[in-house]
């Protein structure tokens, strides 16, 4: 492996935490850890999705994994491994690879979209592949998989490095042969029809005697009939004629369903065994739109089951499942399939419940009149909950959903704060790129300072600021004649048509875009002391956790370099794009706010370090992420794409051109990169009608041990791999 490709390689080092949730789950009920067991089936099931929104050949490799470690336990493959010619380090490598793939669901990064790849020899690997109990049961089906992933699980060709549309990368959302144009063309059609992309992909059928171009927008649901199981609010099976607005020529589009049918009708199995044990009523209509959009294909079910979960107040067991964030379709408006099982932590949701109650008064602070705030702030739940199960590509510290425009403006959100996830994947065993000084308060503060910025960043962030909508025509949600635009003083002069949605009209920035608004709230707001007592923290203490979370910051801008592709001049991590957007505004503010110095380290290699004035925070930084953030809110609200646009490329540029040269300075990020930390999820099981819970080690066999625990039958093997045949043809 060469250094220029040792970034697609996981390091045998990277730490593997175990993401404890058994103080919590021993808490619950006989009824509740049942409830809590069926959601967790139904969000690890409904995760397997995820290989099918990867990588063409991320399903095989699952299959091929499975199969291998089903048959013999990781230490029998560890022990046969060394007898068939490989090392010690060859093994440590195989097991953190099927590690990772298993963290992120397949073979490329959640966190930064590049491909991962095994660091040890292919021929090695298929030479322990025929040594396996697995090839020796059923050497056919095996080697048929070996030979179907062995290329492209190594390969590292063109566009196979990362994912993207197109000439950019690798991306399963839109069949092989489609492009940027072709994802434009659809959201034109799809816009026009009023048909949300969330649980969509695009197929483009090419015939092959007539060369005519068919559009196959593939709905996700259990049925593949367009005539079961119809929805009165849902209408759009069938086929179009669409010609777009200010064109002559007709497409054909088709919008069909069916889309991961077998793998949708396992996890509404899992949903329809967790409705029996639900505590409310109201969680009982939530599962059931959830089964009713899983079954059908209908997103106005999954919005309804949503407006359930909004009003499903403090609950005891948390949960949400759907196809939710945007963040890894190139075209930034198709959603990843998540599912989450959670358990409240009561203390530190006494915290944000505090916070909640303050957050009329707090969002007054935010540097934008009254009129571009909601016209009522809808009072969310806010808990920190211990993950009991996550099941998808990579698990956040926080979340706020839904993420339905026309919900979250006019009905309400829920904000969580993943507690044991911030416990136990946030603490850094070596930090990098700051001073001698900085390290210890760092340390001592990390964790404080980030659940303030979590809290922040998702209630007034993500919950903050109004859409300008014209409803009908002539009828807005707003004065039109009255709201003036905060940079021009004049009139505004663009807002949102009716079906246009924030994600519809920002596309493939939209993600990154609003990340950054949150986390410029999160910095902006921690500013002042009553936000900073909420959290307990007061006097020189609120000072030091202010300069971390700060530092934290400026500091997550410089490291976000390593997200950054320079052969395609496209960011890979929305949340980093972010960082480094605010890291830019700060340098330009001048005055000495932010420095980044570049000095030989004590390895004689050549090191970075981020230098922030804590002195100049308020004086200089304040005003400037204010000014910022104004124009981020006014951009959004106004739906002036233009120039928003604008503004956030110009600042998310990394070149050389100016100070400090941020392209030359990557090389230096990656040669200092730290590896993110692996999780291993607890197990659960019913035994005599008892619900168990199984825990693991911390270590890279423990993943996978947790992933064979979970699927030990080959009947969902048998479901992946008939998925899979489908898909072939289109990549």
């Amino acid at each position: 492996m060469t250094d220029s490709n040792s970034q697609y390689v996981i390091p045998k080092s990277t730490e593997v935490v175990l993401l404890d949730c058994k103080e919590a789950f021993d808490g619950l009920t006989p009824e509740e850890k049942l409830y809590a067991h069926y959601l967790a089936q139904a969000s690890f099931k409904g995760g397997l999705i995820v290989l099918f929104q990867t990588s063409p050949e991320s399903p095989g490799i699952f299959l091929l994994l499975q199969k291998l470690f089903r048959a013999q336990a990781p230490e029998e493959i560890s022990t046969l491994a060394q007898s068939s010619g490989l090392t010690n380090e060859d093994v440590e490598a195989f097991f953190i690879y099927a590690a990772a793939f298993y963290n992120n669901m397949g073979n490329y990064k959640s966190f930064g979209d590049t491909k991962i790849v095994p660091e040890v020899d292919k021929t090695k690997l298929e030479a322990l592949i025929k040594a396996s109990k697995a090839y020796q049961q059923d050497p056919a089906t095996v080697q048929r998989l070996w030979d179907d992933v062995k290329d492209r699980m190594y390969s590292l060709e063109g566009k196979q490095k990362e994912l993207g549309l197109g000439e950019k990368g690798t991306t399963t959302y839109f069949s092989g042969n489609c492009d940027e144009k072709d994802a434009k063309l659809a959201q034109q059609f799809l816009d026009k029809k009023e048909i949300s992309p969330y649980n969509t992909r695009l197929f483009k059928i090419i015939n092959p005697s007539t060369k005519e171009v068919e559009y196959e927008v593939r709905l996700a649901s259990s049925s593949e009939d367009a005539e079961a199981t119809p929805d009165p609010k849902w209408s759009v099976l069938g086929e179009y004629d669409f010609t777009p607005e200010g064109e002559d020529k007709s497409y054909k589009f088709k919008v069909t369903r069916g889309d991961y049918s077998s793998l949708m009708a396992l996890l509404n199995e899992e949903l329809a065994n967790a409705q029996k044990h639900a505590a409310k009523e109201v969680e009982k209509q939530m599962l059931a739109e959830y089964i009713k959009s899983f079954s059908t294909g209908s997103l106005p079910a999954h919005k309804d089951g949503s407006r359930h979960w909004i009003k499903n107040k403090g609950p005891i067991v948390e949960t949400y499942i759907g196809f939710i964030e945007s963040y890894r379709d190139p075209y930034g408006v198709r959603g990843e399939f998540e599912g989450f099982v959670a358990v409240v932590n009561k203390a530190m949701s006494a915290k944000f419940t505090k916070l909640v109650e303050n957050a009329e008064r707090l969002l007054t602070h935010l540097p934008w009149p009254a009129e571009y705030e909601k016209d009522k702030f809808l009072t969310p739940d806010f808990t920190s909950l211990d993950v009991l199960a996550f099941g998808g590509s990579g698990i956040p510290a926080g979340i706020n959903i839904p993420n339905y425009d026309e919900i979250r403006q006019s009905e309400g959100f829920k904000n969580v704060s993943l507690g044991n996830v911030l416990r136990s994947g946030y603490k850094e065993s070596k930090i990098t790129f700051l001073r001698e000084e900085d390290k210890e308060l760092y340390t001592k503060y990390k964790i404080q300072s980030f659940e303030v910025q979590v809290g922040l960043h998702e209630l007034l962030g993500h919950g903050s600021g109004k859409l300008f909508i014209e409803e009908s025509p002539g009828k807005f949600n707003f004065d039109s004649n009255a709201v003036v635009h905060t940079e021009t003083k004049e009139k505004i002069t663009s807002w949102y048509k009716h079906g246009e949605t924030w994600d519809s009209k920002f596309s493939t920035i939209a993600s990154t875009y609003e990340e950054c608004r949150a986390e410029s709230v999160g910095i902006y707001l921690c500013l002042w002391t009553d936000v900073l007592k909420i959290f307990g923290h007061t006097e020189d203490e609120a000072d030091d956790v202010i300069y971390v979370n700060w530092l934290n910051m400026v500091r997550a801008g410089l490291m976000a370099l390593e997200f950054y592709s320079p052969e395609t001049r496209s960011w890979r991590q929305a949340h980093m794009n972010a960082r480094f957007v605010i890291l830019r505004v700060l340098l330009e503010a001048g005055e000495g706010l932010v420095k980044v110095e570049k000095f030989t380290g004590e390895d004689g290699k050549p090191d970075l370090r981020v230098v922030l004035d804590r002195a100049k925070i308020n004086s200089v930084g304040k005003p400037a992420i204010g000014a910022f953030l104004r124009k981020l809110q006014v951009y959004k609200s106004t739906a002036d794409v233009e120039a928003g646009r604008k503004m956030y490329q110009f600042y998310s540029d990394v070149n050389d051109q100016d100070e400090p040269k941020f392209l030359s300075l990557r090389s230096i990020v990656m040669d200092r990169k730290q590896p993110r930390k692996l999780f291993v999820q607890h197990h659960t099981y019913v035994e005599d009608g008892e619900v168990k819970l199984k825990s693991y080690e911390a270590s890279a066999a423990s993943v996978v041990q947790s992933f064979v625990d979970r699927f030990q039958s080959d009947a969902i093997d048998k479901v992946i791999a008939q998925l899979w045949e489908k898909e072939k043809p289109f990549y």
